[in-house]
């Protein structure tokens, strides 16, 4: 495959040239840390999750790739991404809507061919009334809670479903939960969600279970079940904080330099006036701001980088620009135009992340549409 050059050939391209960053996205990396964590969870089955536009990489390209590596279950979040994401992905793959069925939506459902997740009373209720309509029943996904307190039936309201017969007109093809302190292997909730997960599992048997997103698949094999669902770790983020991450970077962002300037100590930089060059300095703004998902906490806080060279971010992120100080860069060697990494490999998007006091989820789902994306596969 033909891979579009990077900044030192963008003349040679008109839409590099016009470029002010470019997000290159290596679908590569994202296969092999899908096979990766498949082969963690064998014999378990790994699914993937794509919602937000695949955390805000592109799920269009991003799902087939899952597909051709062997994935053959998606989730996304909303009942239009899953309408999209069906354009791509033809049956019998599955793909399934983790916030479930609107009320009145349940027919757009069967016409897309996508697994509801039926997270309360009244979800299930809907859909079986609507299998009563059809008069057969209905493939769907049940989801319990186990202690997150956010989605999910209720012990209780479980035990009611049981007693009556709003479960008969379904084929409950997955019974999911989802684990609220997964990345902090110690935590207590991890064992307690477990058992109260195992308990509902009882209640449903025969029917297929998943506890695990990313995080979880490093609690180790008990917490596997027959199916995890990585998101965050299939975009190359780090599973456990704290620990080494054994998954391919996925993302690099390469912000162009509009300008430079030398400037003399104390000068005042950017809005408000928050920072001041300790000493004589060299300045270059670059076309990439909060705008773009570049954070405004980053501000006086973040960096960029060139030739393994840390550049501080100097003065308040702005809508369009940041502002970095390149003293440490030997005069002559960054021109207007060049380029500087804001994630590459000095710096991968959970380092972002904790400059900015958030989460890499965050960064990623931040991630601009003005940047010409590169979608590569090396």
């Amino acid at each position: 495959m033909t891979v579009m050059p990077s900044f030192p050939q963008a003349r040679e391209h008109s839409s590099l040239a016009r470029a002010g960053a470019v997000l290159t996205i290596d679908l590569a990396a994202i296969a092999a840390n899908w096979r990766a964590l498949a082969a963690r969870v064998g014999p378990s089955r790994c699914g993937a999750v794509v919602k937000a536009d695949a955390y805000g990489l592109g799920a269009e390209h991003v799902a087939p790739v899952l597909a051709a590596a062997g994935c053959d279950t998606f989730f996304v979040a909303h009942l239009d991404e899953a309408i999209a994401l069906r354009r791509v992905l033809p049956g019998p793959l599955r793909i399934a809507v983790l916030h479930g069925p609107l009320p009145g939506t349940e027919a757009e459902f069967l016409a897309h061919d996508i697994l509801p997740v039926l997270n309360s009373p009244e979800q299930v209720a809907g859909f079986s009334r609507h299998a009563a309509v059809l008069g057969r029943r209905l493939r769907a996904i049940v989801q319990t809670d186990s202690g997150m307190s956010r989605f999910g039936l209720s012990r209780p309201e479980l035990e009611r479903l049981l007693a009556g017969d709003a479960l008969q007109g379904l084929d409950l093809v997955l019974h999911m939960s989802h684990l609220a302190c997964a990345d902090e292997p110690g935590h207590g909730a991890n064992a307690a969600q477990r058992q109260v997960f195992l308990d509902a599992v009882a209640r449903l048997p025969g029917v297929p279970a998943s506890l695990s997103a990313s995080s979880g698949i490093f609690l180790g094999a008990d917490f596997h079940f027959d199916l995890v669902r990585p998101g965050a770790a299939l975009y190359g983020l780090a599973p456990q904080p704290g620990m080494a991450n054994a998954l391919r970077p996925v993302v690099r962002l390469e912000g162009r330099v509009l300008q430079l300037r030398e400037v003399p100590s104390a000068t005042a930089v950017g809005y408000g006036h928050t920072a001041r060059t300790a000493g004589k300095a060299r300045l270059a703004t670059v076309g990439v701001g909060y705008a773009d998902g570049f954070l405004r906490s980053l501000s006086n806080a973040g960096a960029a980088w060139r030739g393994g060279v840390r550049l501080p971010v100097i003065g308040r992120i702005s809508m369009d620009s940041i502002v970095i100080d390149v003293s440490a860069l030997p005069e002559g060697t960054l021109s207007p135009g060049d380029a500087v990494d804001l994630i590459g490999p000095e710096q991968d998007v959970d380092a972002l992340a904790r400059a900015a006091g958030t989460i890499g989820y965050e960064i990623l789902t931040s991630l601009g549409a003005r940047y010409l994306r590169r979608y590569v596969h090396h």
